[in-house]
């Protein structure tokens, strides 16, 4: 079984070049993928999530 990375918003954040708000904007309009709770005050996003949604963005180039 391959194991899942989680990464935190930080981290998400430097990879996205978004910040905190941006990232919870999207989520909302369902336009980027919804963290996993990690516990009560701690969530999380898959890495592989992350990378698809980078790539999904970089496939539509800048006019989208």
């Amino acid at each position: 079984m391959t194991r899942k990375k989680i990464i935190r918003r930080p981290e998400v954040s430097t990879r996205t070049g978004l910040p905190k708000s941006s990232l919870y904007a999207l989520m909302s309009k369902g336009m980027f993928p919804e963290p996993v709770k990690l516990g009560l005050r701690a969530v999380g996003w898959y890495e592989d999530t992350v990378d698809d949604w980078i790539d999904s963005r970089q496939s539509r180039g800048t006019n989208q």
